[in-house]
């Protein structure tokens, strides 16, 4: 009977190992607590995490910086692109101060190419459509033009745009303007602040911007002036497509900014 039960104790001593053994069967890296539950050590890993922590919110931070920094430049940029000449916004020509329209059936070369077509008006340069033709002409290579803003504008810039040779149908851009003079007008009397002064390349690109001085300017004007002192080389007349007018709107009169 004892040889019979021999295995069974042998079994059960199996299964009950002494306290020592059990503490080193335990997987590595784990504990008990006091309660028996074993715990996990999450401790240190909130500590190595801190540093983490540190330069995720310095980054954060770089951005928010640079996202103000880009509101910014976006703000300046939209000061640059605004048009304060545009027809559809409210710009107009004063006729009065602007040079008379060319018309080309007085010159005998272009007579029977312009003959079913009339000359475009001066406001023809408010507007943003620049289609080949369809520029406004004054006679000879001197002349101006007076834009009244819709609004009193702290002036930045100029823009002018004309075709390029590519696609002009003489293939020539002779009539382009090229020496340029730029005033401030009052609204009232004739006093004229000059602005800036600049030449348009026929040999850069099709559009180009000319920063006026002390932009913006600290004074508004209601009218600007453009006086053309020169072409690139046509005799009979100079061809202006297009005008764009940039700056900020000045604040109301009476309103000191506060």
């Amino acid at each position: 009977m004892s040889s019979r039960r021999a295995p069974q104790s042998r079994r059960q001593g199996a299964r009950r190992s002494p306290p020592g053994q059990e503490a080193e069967l335990q997987p590595a890296g784990e504990a008990e607590g006091p309660s028996g539950c074993q715990e996990s050590r999450k401790a240190p890993l909130r500590e190595e995490e801190t540093p983490n922590l540190q330069l995720l919110l310095a980054e954060v931070a770089q951005l928010r910086a640079e996202l103000n920094r880009e509101k910014e430049r976006a703000s300046e940029e939209y000061v640059k692109v605004s048009d304060w000449a545009l027809q559809s916004s409210g710009a107009s020509i004063d006729i009065r101060r602007t040079s008379e329209t060319y018309d080309f059936r007085e010159n005998l070369g272009c007579w029977i190419r312009w003959f079913f077509h009339s000359p475009s008006p001066p406001d023809t340069i408010l507007q943003p459509d620049v289609t080949p033709e369809q520029c406004w002409p004054f006679r000879g290579h001197q002349g101006q033009v007076v834009i009244r803003l819709p609004a009193r504008v702290h002036l930045t810039a100029i823009t002018l745009q004309h075709i390029s040779k590519e696609i002009s149908p003489s293939g020539t851009i002779t009539s382009a303007p090229r020496d340029v003079v730029v005033f401030g007008v009052d609204a009232e009397g004739e006093e004229e602040t000059l602005l800036g002064t600049f030449t348009y390349n026929v040999a850069k690109e099709p559009m180009q911007t000319f920063p006026l001085k002390n932009a913006p300017f600290p004074r508004p004007f209601s009218y600007i002036k453009l006086l053309v002192r020169s072409n690139w080389g046509n005799p009979d007349y100079t061809c202006m497509y297009r005008v764009q007018v940039h700056g900020k709107m000045a604040k109301p009169e009476g309103v000191n900014g506060n």
